[in-house]
């Protein structure tokens, strides 16, 4: 008898589950709350995607993650959900539609969501509502929110991604936004090694020097140039930066900006923790890209506007900066310079080591005569011939050599050591007062006589440059030292 008693109540879970699975439940189940509604008095609250200066509402970036983060592939029993592919081969996420109504509890209150369009002047934009009984606000509201917030920012810094946002035409001012996946870091990024502990460590005290700007009363921002040949790994470059330090990438296409206002816009539209990228800036200032105007650009680097998303970076590249207007190469608009040369024997027997696994070889002198007889190749180019002779070491090496000795088209010159480098009063400093940990910091250097006394300068006649020669660290290790 037990045992039938058992079977009953197992069969009669099964059917329970199996209607509460169906269309037929969920119908009754919102009519049921429909008919409830009419008993309580509700008070709702919009959450706008954008705020009144058409920057980002990080409210509701939060709710967003925190409502997604309710539901799983295998148990949701809710309608209208959306299926996309995470940055692991094998995640798969689960969206909600846009008009899914989600219910959700805290502290016995039951509380819904909507996502509905925002009716703004550009007829863009959504808002999460709220709806909370008016008996519960008191209690819950303040609660839930900050409920909201702390599980968003555990889910933020389990699953960290970054995105790369761009300025697709017709979006007037807007960002799209996708994961950024690219794979460099500051371990594959082919460049002397000296230049990139001294930029990884620039990075690193910048990260810790909100205190400090804000003490001198400047914007926590830091900006650098990228200038070289193409195909000497500027871009990777740039990807490498954003990997290690954790920062969603904003990458402005020129030519998708349409005018000054568009451009502050953008700027308007980032956020903390970004890294904002402009490539091929000397094309700019040759004109060949866009209608935006000389002093749009300049107080796009170092206006007023230069203040949203602190705790920003900003990254320029170029093939050739001496054509450049000296306006924009000022201390303030980009505080570090740094030269991407094309490859030299030191960066070929780290590539060689990368692409084929080889770290000596009998066709290393060869290859070093050549490079010594003033032959050059960009890291592009050096790279694409190991990567189709992966296969063969010593083809890839005799192809390399032969791709040198034939590489007569004006790129032949020697090439100086990368350095970093800047420009202001027509002064050399020299970095071999410098500990490789330091990165030259102008903005800090107000006057002649305290730059004399930290760096020691030397004159250069007419010339109107100053450059921070890497080259030169392990040289001279006495003197004062600047602290960024």
């Amino acid at each position: 008898m037990f045992l039938g008693l058992f079977l009953a109540m197992v069969s009669s879970l099964i059917i329970l589950r199996f209607l509460y699975k169906t269309s037929i439940f969920h119908i009754f189940l919102k009519w049921w709350r429909g008919f409830e509604d009419q008993f309580h008095v509700y008070q709702t609250y919009k959450i706008p995607q954008y705020n009144e200066h058409y920057q980002e509402n990080q409210l509701y970036r939060k709710i967003s993650v925190y409502l997604n983060s309710m539901v799983s592939l295998d148990d949701s029993d809710l309608t209208n959900l959306n299926l996309f592919s995470g940055s692991k081969s094998n995640e798969i996420l689960l969206h909600f539609d846009a008009n899914q109504i989600v219910y959700d509890t805290f502290f016995s209150a039951r509380v819904s969501w909507t996502n509905e369009p925002e009716r703004d002047d550009d007829g863009n934009g959504r808002s999460y509502v709220l709806k909370i009984r008016k008996n519960d606000k008191r209690r819950v509201l303040r609660p839930y929110l900050q409920h909201i917030l702390s599980v968003t920012d555990e889910i933020e810094q389990r699953k960290k991604e970054i995105r790369l946002n761009m300025n697709l035409e017709g979006e007037n001012g807007r960002w799209r936004s996708i994961p950024f996946t690219h794979p460099a870091s500051f371990d594959t990024v082919v460049m002397d090694a000296d230049l990139k502990t001294k930029v990884r460590s620039d990075l690193e005290q910048f990260l810790k020097s909100k205190q400090y700007y804000h003490r001198l009363g400047r914007v926590w921002k830091r900006s650098y140039l990228l200038y070289g040949p193409p195909g000497t790994g500027k871009t990777s470059f740039v990807a490498a930066m954003a990997r290690f330090l954790c920062y969603d990438v904003y990458d402005i296409d020129m030519s998708k900006v349409s005018d000054d206002s568009e451009l502050k816009t953008l700027l308007l539209r980032t956020t903390t923790k970004s890294l904002v990228v402009i490539e091929d800036l000397d094309r700019f200032f040759a004109g060949k890209q866009t209608a935006v105007s000389l002093s749009g650009m300049l107080n796009f680097m170092d206006g007023i506007l230069s203040c949203c998303g602190e705790e920003s970076v900003m990254v320029f590249t170029m093939n050739v900066k001496d054509q450049v207007d000296q306006t924009a190469m000022r201390p303030g608009r980009i505080d570090v310079h740094i030269e991407f040369p094309t490859c030299d024997f030191s960066a070929f027997k780290s590539m060689a080591s990368s692409y084929l696994g080889v770290k000596d070889h009998k066709l290393f002198p060869q290859v070093e005569e050549v490079f010594q007889t003033g032959a050059s190749l960009s890291h592009a180019e050096i790279g694409e011939i190991m990567i189709s002779n992966r296969n063969s070491p010593s083809r890839a090496l005799k192809s390399v050599i032969t791709a040198l000795q034939t590489s007569g088209d004006g790129r032949g010159a020697i090439k100086a050591g990368p350095r970093l480098s800047g420009s202001s009063s027509g002064r050399s400093v020299d970095d071999s007062v410098e500990p490789p940990a330091s990165v030259f910091c102008r903005e800090s250097v107000h006057t002649v006589r305290e730059f004399r006394k930290l760096y020691g300068l030397l004159k250069m006649g007419s010339r109107r440059k100053e450059s921070l020669d890497l080259s030169s660290v392990e040289k001279d290790k006495e003197g004062s030292r600047h602290d960024v």
